[in-house]
């Protein structure tokens, strides 16, 4: 029973790590998104809008992260007490199952997330389409601008 649970405590480990990564690969792919939207956001009017969305995107992937990495710390320093507590095979049994149905939840909350920053990167997507449309569209407009001013100046010299 223990070797069993040694070998699991060695799995919720390995899970753990793995889950560590893919956090951190979460939180650079986050960070990437906002240094795009970033760079976005300085070549249009839009630009204040978008960097309370760029913030709040940042912030919200922020906290969502660091708290996944507390409670990973958490799991971590639990299975670190089982190995050092030397706890009957039942108990140890229990706490694994409770461990187990925690990194459960930390994977999907996982998932979750990559669900969520993948959305994101569509509707940032969506945002930079809708961006460069409407700076075709003010471009359009300009012209249209210059033409009528154009004409109307024509007209004040023939009325002249």
């Amino acid at each position: 029973d223990r070797d069993m649970d040694k070998k699991r405590i060695e799995e919720l480990l390995e899970e753990n790590m793995v889950l560590e990564i893919a956090q951190k690969q979460s939180m650079n792919e986050s960070a990437h998104l906002g240094w795009e939207l970033e760079q976005l956001s300085k070549s249009t009017d839009l630009a204040d809008t978008r960097k309370s969305f760029v913030f709040e995107l940042n912030e919200c992937a922020s906290s969502r992260i660091l708290k996944l990495e507390k409670d990973n710390q958490s799991l971590q320093n639990t299975i670190q007490e089982l190995r050092d507590a030397s706890l009957t095979s039942r108990e140890s049994s229990l706490k694994f199952v409770e461990l187990e149905k925690e990194n459960q939840q930390l994977s999907k909350k996982i998932e979750k997330l990559q669900n969520q920053i993948e959305k994101e990167k569509q509707s940032n997507q969506d945002l930079e389409t809708l961006s460069e449309e409407l700076i075709k569209d003010k471009e359009q407009l300009q012209v249209i601008m210059e033409t009528l001013k154009a004409d109307k100046d024509r007209q004040v010299q023939t009325l002249q």
